[in-house]
């Protein structure tokens, strides 16, 4: 009889631990919505300190060696994704680079310094402030981005400018 007693107990407690973890799931997920929500609204209000920001620090970065950035345009779509390890929220744009040589650099004699380059800008989110230290995908938009390093990152929204008119 007591061997039974506990079984049955076990099975109640195990139950009733289920039934919460649904019952709450539903209030977790709004939290998290909300949680997006807002880190959305807070990187859209300071979203052109943080180009500023990126284009300082990405020309300061030597990145590609040799080459001077002169002009960064960001479009206005934004991606954002998680971290898989740390989940911290990432803020991903598209941007269109030009560079020029650097005298002395080795690329002078380079045909393809002019060209425009395309890649991605990566913004984090950090508590509640967004920043960024200037790191860029080149050759990869945003969501070919999150494809690319999917075993770190996963997808959380995609915001496009139309959508937010």
């Amino acid at each position: 009889m007591g061997i039974v007693y506990v079984a049955v107990t076990a099975c109640v407690a195990a139950l009733a631990g289920i039934a919460t973890t649904l019952a709450l799931r539903p209030i977790r997920l709004a939290r998290q919505a909300e949680r997006l929500a807002r880190s959305q609204r807070d990187f859209h209000r300071q979203r052109e300190q943080l180009e500023a920001k990126f284009i300082e620090r990405a020309a300061i970065s030597g990145k590609p060696r040799g080459l001077r950035w002169t002009d960064v345009t960001f479009d206005d779509d934004v991606v954002y994704a998680r971290d898989r390890r740390t989940g911290s929220l990432k803020a991903l744009v598209a941007i269109e680079v030009c560079f020029e040589a650097i005298e002395g650099g080795g690329m002078e004699e380079v045909e393809a310094v002019s060209n425009v380059r395309a890649a991605t800008a990566e913004f984090l989110l950090d508590g509640s402030r967004w920043r960024t230290d200037g790191r860029v995908y080149f050759n990869l938009a945003p969501s070919a981005t999150v494809k690319y390093l999917s075993s770190d990152l996963e997808l959380v929204a995609e915001e496009h400018a139309a959508a937010r008119i």
